[in-house]
């Protein structure tokens, strides 16, 4: 079932119109960082945690034809309160034209060490440590700020894409010869039989130039989550050693907007042949931050010096919104009695995990009780994009690669960025996934199921597809 939400104008081209910024939206105070299970409070900053806000918009010699502001965050997630967009939306509510409201689209690079957004996901204390919702309110406050300039901001501009590729995301799910699977699971044993999913290497880009030839954005779309750091400090994760050599080599004024494609059975971390791995780092002088970004650099610059003769100005742009009534993944008695049973084993427990263990339990139980009353459906907020030759489409979740595969390779566009983590979705496994369990595929871990993500895979394609004709009539 799908309802719309926002109008889309004519399909036309127009002049390219483009603005961008960014801002820090890393708290000038301790606060507990999100991605673990057990509580951590950041008390330094390694690197900053950024917001980078990227207006795109067509004109004629009359009026606007159509415009969207993409936004890119160091978080783990889209998420804060009832409605983490409406919160932002008032905010920009008399700052921005109210037909831009609904075209603005949120990503979280998947840090994991970014601070909480969420009040009661751990056990704080209650002094000491900035509260998930007064971050919230800073967060909104900046988010705001950085979409406003990025809005006025904009000027005449050229656009290019092109395909790269780097070996940053790696299929996390090791399986065994019994037909489970293990997210990071142990591959030097004897049961190891290999690793669950696709791995996909694509990194998708698009280049933006000012008229004066000054490159001021750059947006890099990677099925991967940013989750290589796991400390104590308040981290961005490889986005920010990408953004500084970026800028170092093209100057400041470049903002770089980091998209996490469908990656979430994917991880930065090698699955096998560590110890070679961390030889080839070495003799390279780099830690796993600074490699993995040297590997995404190579790969832009190597589109760059190819795709930079093509740039063009006057560009078919059209942004589609609609909400896709997505089918929860039912819970069944036997993962209900499960979960119950589980919640009292860590009742009176003191172990670090205990208290976000339980509320990951108690949340399916409640899901649970809730599916025997209430219609069984998420609601999606969907955002398809035709800049040119290329699609950009959105969803909420750690979206399994397996989807972003089917998304690209039936879309009518010559060349698919797939956008994940746009809202507060969890992970979206696949079937295979689901039958051999582990974290990230038990239903504790995902709200939505295989079903819901075919559907979501459909329903993206109808969009794509509708653009796609209306510009050829």
């Amino acid at each position: 079932m799908i309802g719309s939400l926002w109008t889309c104008s004519n399909a036309q081209a127009g002049q390219l119109y483009i603005g961008a910024s960014t801002i820090s939206i890393t708290p000038n105070k301790p606060v507990a960082l999100d991605g673990q299970r057990a509580v951590r409070i950041a008390t330094k900053v390694e690197s900053p945690c950024m917001a980078t806000a990227l207006a795109i918009e067509t004109r004629n010699e009359e009026s606007s034809i159509e415009q969207a502001i993409f936004v890119s965050c160091d978080l783990l997630e889209i998420r804060g309160g009832d409605n983490f967009y409406e919160s932002v939306r008032r905010e920009l509510t008399g700052r921005i034209p109210h037909d831009v409201l609904g075209k603005i689209i949120l990503n979280a690079t998947h840090s994991h060490t970014a601070p909480v957004t969420v009040d009661g996901k751990y056990d704080l204390p209650a002094s000491g440590v900035m509260q998930p919702s007064d971050y919230q309110a800073f967060l909104v406050k900046q988010l705001g700020t950085v979409i406003v300039n990025a809005w006025k901001n904009r000027e005449p501009a050229q656009v290019a894409w092109g395909l790269g590729h780097a070996v940053v995301a790696q299929n996390r799910r090791a399986v065994y010869a019994d037909g489970t699977a293990v997210m990071y699971g142990k591959t030097n044993q004897a049961s190891f039989r290999g690793i669950e999913g696709y791995e996909d290497h694509g990194v998708e880009i698009l280049y933006f130039w000012n008229a004066k030839d000054e490159l001021i954005a750059t947006a890099i779309n990677i099925a991967c989550p940013a989750q290589e750091a796991s400390g104590v400090a308040v981290n961005a994760d490889f986005w920010h050693p990408v953004r500084e050599a970026l800028q170092k080599q093209y100057g400041k004024q470049l903002m770089v907007l980091g998209w996490g494609g469908a990656g979430g059975d994917q991880s930065p971390r090698p699955m096998y042949r560590n110890a070679a791995e961390e030889r080839m780092r070495k003799l390279r002088g780099h830690d796993r931050l600074s490699e993995l970004a040297r590997r995404i650099v190579n790969a832009w610059e190597d589109v760059y010096e190819v795709v930079k003769p093509e740039r063009r100005n006057d560009i078919l742009f059209e942004h589609r919104v609609k909400t896709v009534m997505l089918p929860y993944r039912q819970i069944t008695g036997n993962e209900y009695d499960q979960a119950k049973e589980e919640i009292v084993k860590l009742e009176g427990s003191n172990a670090a995990s205990a208290y976000t263990l339980r509320n990951w339990h108690r949340r399916l139980v409640n899901r649970f009780e809730q599916q025997q009353s209430e219609l069984p459906y998420y609601d999606q907020e969907l955002h398809a994009v035709r800049l040119g030759d290329v699609a950009i489409v959105t969803n909420d979740f750690e979206l399994f690669t397996d989807y972003g595969v089917q998304m690209k390779s039936r879309s009518p566009a010559l060349q698919t960025f797939v956008l994940q983590l746009c809202g507060s979705g969890t992970y979206l496994p696949t079937q295979t996934a689901v039958t051999g369990g582990g974290y990230s595929a038990v239903a504790q871990s995902c709200i939505v199921g295989p079903e819901g993500g075919q559907v979501l895979v459909n329903e993206t394609l109808n969009l794509l597809e509708e653009l796609w004709k209306r510009a050829s009539h």
